[in-house]
């Protein structure tokens, strides 16, 4: 009985112990700890190099998409290409150059993409319960590109408002961005070519003087059309002389006058008029679409600033150099292709610093025609604008250092509308927010190229 009672005690005192718990929960504890601990390492280690892959492969896809589009660099070479810029920009973190592989890459004409797949094993920091001691990480990546040709035509204003320092903000601005515009693509078959359109009072059409009918007094009718099958010969062009044996004052035009005033109608349909109430011509001629920037850089240097602002008559030659009935007048490197929305982008630049205030066409005989036409002037500017547009050409247009709210306003009424982020009309008041302002054009002509 004693040695039951003995034994009944002890049990008692054993089942009471708790002195060993502590250890075994603190061991229990630490192993849980220890596990989460190198789950979160393990998951952070492939979360970041899964994020720094990730980003490798799209600024890969995205810059060869890039060099597609300017025609940089061929299909072919495009697998070398996505492969060195993953490996170069993707070996961060915790991946290792020489285990990153570049498993597919997909040109799809059809749909204008590029995507690629791309892959690299890893040692995990903390391999536990026995699982594999690497992983393999996989990423994708899909971007747009284009084999659209892009033809943008730049009116730039040189109008007396714009001596000094602006003129000069605007040369550098408009040479910054024609580098922006033609650096990188195949000389012998450039994807991006530029027209340069100055103005003041008239345009100086330069070498397309021919087709500008020279008024001998005041007319208000439709002008002749251009008979010359050969368009024009050598030694006319050369003299300066008009068909009829006389001579030309300058190569300056004004409006159109009669029903093909807001049309792109080739001059063998109607010559484009110049009033012969004009008094000043300047002198930088305009450059037909080229995709020679030192032809072009030429053209601004030579820009000199006087006169008024006549700038519809800027926003109907820019018309001109983006359409196709005028090829057969235009210089054979100059010609603009056939309106096609999947293979050719047509753009027109407008830029000015003041209000439009000079016209010819509709004002009487005896009336003023320079520094009085605001109205006149803004009407026609914004009808050519809107006739532009219904051909599918998209206009951006800058004020710079506006001060008149009907300057502002033509802008802004010229300016297709906006498209998400794709801005389209700008005022700058600086010169650098100038070439800030054409930098940025440059790039959303670059992406609606690739959009639409």
């Amino acid at each position: 009985m004693r040695a039951r009672t003995g034994f009944c005690s002890r049990l008692r005192e054993f089942r009471s112990d708790r002195s060993g718990n502590f250890a075994l929960a603190t061991a229990a504890v630490a192993s849980a700890l220890v596990a989460g601990g190198g789950f979160a390492m393990n998951l952070a280690q492939i979360t970041l190099t899964r994020s720094n892959l990730s980003n490798a492969l799209d600024s890969a896809v995205t810059s060869t998409a890039r060099d597609l589009t300017t025609g940089k660099v061929a299909p072919d070479d495009v697998d070398a290409l996505v492969l060195a810029f993953v490996k170069a920009n993707g070996s961060t973190g915790f991946a290792n150059q020489d285990r990153i592989t570049l498993d597919r890459v997909t040109i799809d004409r059809q749909a204008r993409t590029v995507s690629a797949v791309a892959s690299t094993e890893i040692d995990l920091a903390f391999p536990v319960f026995k699982a594999s001691a690497s992983r393999l990480i996989q990423v994708e990546s899909t971007a747009l590109y284009s084999d659209r040709k892009i033809e943008v035509a730049m009116m730039l204003d040189i109008t007396g408002s714009m001596s000094g320092r602006k003129l000069r903000d605007l040369q550098a601005a408009a040479s910054n961005v024609v580098d922006t515009f033609l650096s990188g693509q195949n000389a012998t078959d450039p994807r991006v070519r530029l027209a340069i359109v100055p103005y003041a009072d008239a345009v100086n059409t330069g070498v397309l003087a021919p087709v500008v009918h020279v008024e001998a007094g005041f007319t208000t009718g439709e002008p002749p059309v251009l008979e010359d099958n050969g368009f024009v010969s050598a030694s006319l062009r050369k003299t300066g002389l008009l068909l009829d044996g006389s001579r030309r004052p300058d190569s300056c035009a004004t409006e159109r006058k009669g029903a093909q005033q807001f049309t792109d109608a080739s001059p063998r349909k109607a010559m484009v008029n110049r009033d012969y109430r004009l008094a000043f011509c300047p002198s930088a001629a305009l450059e037909p679409l080229t995709a020679d920037a030192s032809r072009l850089k030429a053209t601004i240097g030579a820009f000199r600033a006087s006169g008024h602002t006549a700038g519809h008559i800027g926003i109907q030659w820019s018309w001109y150099m983006l359409s196709r009935k005028w090829a057969d007048v235009l210089p054979a490197g100059s010609r603009p292709l056939a309106s096609n929305a999947k293979k050719v982008g047509k753009f027109a630049i407008l830029m000015t610093d003041g209000e439009f205030n000079t016209a010819f066409a509709g004002v009487p005989r005896g009336g003023t025609t320079k520094g009085g036409q605001s109205r006149r002037s803004r009407n026609q500017a914004e009808r050519l604008c809107e006739e532009m547009k219904k051909q599918g050409i998209e206009i951006f247009t800058v004020g710079f250092q506006l001060r008149e709210r009907n300057a502002k306003q033509v802008m802004q009424a010229c300016a297709s509308p906006d498209r998400g982020s794709i801005q389209h009309y700008f005022e700058a008041a600086s010169g650098q927010e100038l070439d800030a302002a054409f930098q940025e054009i440059a790039s959303n002509i670059e992406r609606l190229a690739i959009i639409k």
